[in-house]
């Protein structure tokens, strides 16, 4: 009898280890706790962010074909405080319509590409606090005879795919004509080459364009209401999202922003726009 019972205790204590195994997947229960964001982005050695190359004064490539711009120094100061060095950012360069999958298929940690943020971007990613503001606007030939949105009806429009404007009006225009690019520069081109009397886009950009390129104006309408501009993250990154919105808010104490938007923005908008209508420092959308 006392054989038998050592035996079926034998075989109880084998079970219940076995279910334990089970129950944390064949694992010891002591196994180190997997990496975080973060931690994983510091073993690795370098951010890889996701950023503009052809859109000025936010992001593109200067003359000795280096990625600058308000929005890719940024991210060089994002990469100096969390990694100690700002060579070891990794630009990946997107076009509007890339942002999102780039993020949810990990080729990027996060975009700092002027993406607006809207509902439906929402639901694809996460977006941090915001950095800018902007509205979507459209800008016209002088000698279009186009002076208001209503004159838009039946004529052709110029959209960057993937943009707040391409997004805007395939939803709710459906009397315009919509010619589609995949890069800003391509748009711009196509409306200095007349395959279109218009462009909408963001008026960060317009504003910009129209300084320099006589014969086009802005119109004062607006798409849609001004918006929050803010880098994204992959869904679900919270620590990466979170640990973004504190650097936004400890840059703002030095006016970072203000220091990005004279460095590269001032000039191109002219002296008469207020910056405190474009950037928003310390992430605080008022």
């Amino acid at each position: 009898m006392i054989k038998k019972r050592k035996t079926s205790l034998l075989v109880l204590s084998l079970l219940v280890g076995l279910l334990a195994a089970c129950g944390t997947g064949g694992k010891a229960t002591n196994d180190p706790k997997p990496a975080g964001a973060l931690q994983k982005i510091k073993d690795r050695g370098k951010l890889i962010v996701g950023v503009f190359s052809d859109k000025p004064p936010f992001g593109f490539t200067d003359e000795k074909g280096k990625l600058v711009g308000f929005d890719n120094d940024l991210a060089r100061r994002f990469t100096k405080d969390l990694l100690g060095d700002e060579s070891k950012v990794e630009f990946v360069v997107v076009e509007p319509a890339s942002r999102i999958p780039f993020l949810q298929s990990d080729k990027v940690d996060l975009i700092v590409a002027n993406m607006t943020v809207t509902e439906e971007r929402k639901q694809a990613v996460d977006f941090t606090n915001p950095n800018l503001k902007a509205a979507t606007q459209v800008i016209v030939r002088d000698n279009s005879g186009i002076k208001s949105l209503a004159d838009l009806k039946g004529k052709k429009v110029i959209v960057t795919k993937g943009t707040t404007a391409d997004i805007f009006l395939t939803k709710n225009r459906p009397d315009v004509e919509l010619i589609k690019f995949e890069k800003n520069t391509e748009s711009l081109q196509a409306l200095k080459d007349g395959r279109s009397p218009a462009y909408a886009q963001d008026s960060l950009i317009l504003l910009s364009w129209v300084r320099k390129n006589p014969g086009f104006t802005v119109l004062p309408e607006k798409l849609e209401k001004e918006a929050p501009i803010a880098p994204a993250v992959k869904k679900g990154n919270s620590e990466l999202r979170e640990w973004v919105n504190q650097e936004l808010e400890a840059l703002g104490k030095e006016k970072f922003l203000l220091q990005l938007y004279d460095k590269y923005v001032r000039a191109e908008l002219g002296p008469d726009v207020d910056p405190n209508e474009i950037i928003v420092e310390g992430g605080k959308w008022q």
